[in-house]
């Protein structure tokens, strides 16, 4: 009873909902290269929780505006041309730094830039880790997409996280690989000295929707090699074996790492392998052509051409 005489009625008891996910604010997170083709669809993914406002960063070096057509205009959604060389001055909560040229093509046409971007890019978006407090005590943190390519030319197979790696540090790759290598320790650094919450996921091969066709790797040369009736080009011996991950799995890997406690570096790709003509044998059969391979020498031109059904 209030002191005028009135009832009054206890105030509510707050709903155990308040504390739960679908009460947690809005989540402003930031995707580096977000119009490449990982980066695209992980940024759809994101944008399926109305609590997420998401900003893409990307220089279009290897990205494309149209993989994030339908997202332009969204209120909850930011698309900056920047390269992540240079700083960023953004308020985020979480960082995914997927920016990296990821194709042989783009190695061998600008080396410097590539492992540049590797390097700066990392050290660049880990300032803006600090500034923004990604630390243990906040949800802030920082995702770094590393590479299954650290491991270089693996002696042991398959290759746990705890494996050193087989690497070549003057390679014509190593602008990646190497770059990969060195964001990782910056990650560890700021992680040991500064106190930055990291994430590290160490991709392995991915396909799907919205590959650049003409990028250098194995699938979508075989699949552009059967869409011109060209011959399916395979290396000898034709006994090696990929793991190929399809690209909405992995954009889930990439998500479950980041709401984790796992600091990682994680292995993610698919256990199962296919061996080179193994790819090109189904290649040839989803594409419905009479394809015919030709093995090649590691480094060389065509010895011997196999005209054969299978």
């Amino acid at each position: 009873m209030a002191s005028n005489g009135q009832t009054t009625k206890p105030p509510p008891n707050p709903s155990p909902l308040r504390s739960a996910k679908f009460f947690q604010a809005n989540m402003r997170i930031l995707v580096t290269g977000g119009a490449g083709f990982i980066g695209s669809h992980l940024v759809d993914r994101l944008m399926q929780n109305e609590k997420n406002e998401v900003i893409v960063a990307d220089n279009y070096f290897t990205g494309s505006k149209d993989n994030l057509k339908q997202w332009i205009g969204h209120p909850r959604f930011e698309l900056i041309r920047h390269d992540v060389t240079e700083p960023l001055l953004v308020e985020v909560d979480q960082i995914y730094h997927l920016a990296c040229p990821a194709s042989p093509i783009f190695y061998k046409y600008n080396p410097v830039k590539t492992i540049k971007t590797n390097v700066m890019g990392t050290l660049n978006m880990l300032g803006l880790a600090k500034r923004v407090g990604a630390s243990i005590m906040m949800a802030n943190r920082i995702l770094l997409t590393s590479t299954s390519e650290v491991y270089g030319d693996p002696l042991v197979h398959p290759q746990t996280e705890d494996y050193w790696g087989n690497v070549n540090p003057i390679g014509v790759r190593s602008c990646y690989d190497e770059g990969k290598r060195v964001a990782e320790t910056l990650m560890f650094d700021y992680h040991r000295q500064h106190g930055i919450e990291i994430r590290i996921a160490r991709i392995f091969n991915t396909y799907g929707p919205r590959m650049n066709i003409d990028d250098g790797r194995v699938v979508s040369n075989f699949i552009a090699q059967a869409i011109r009736d060209e011959p399916l080009t395979v290396q000898l011996p034709g006994t090696q074996t990929r793991s190929f991950c399809y690209v909405s799995d992995m954009v889930d890997g990439l998500i479950r790492l980041m709401e984790g406690n796992d600091t990682g570096p994680i292995n993610i790709g698919n256990p199962g392998e296919f061996t080179m003509l193994e790819l090109a044998e189904n290649v040839k059969e989803v594409s419905f052509k009479l394809a015919h391979f030709r093995l090649f020498p590691i480094s060389a031109s065509p010895i011997f051409s196999l005209f054969y059904q299978i």
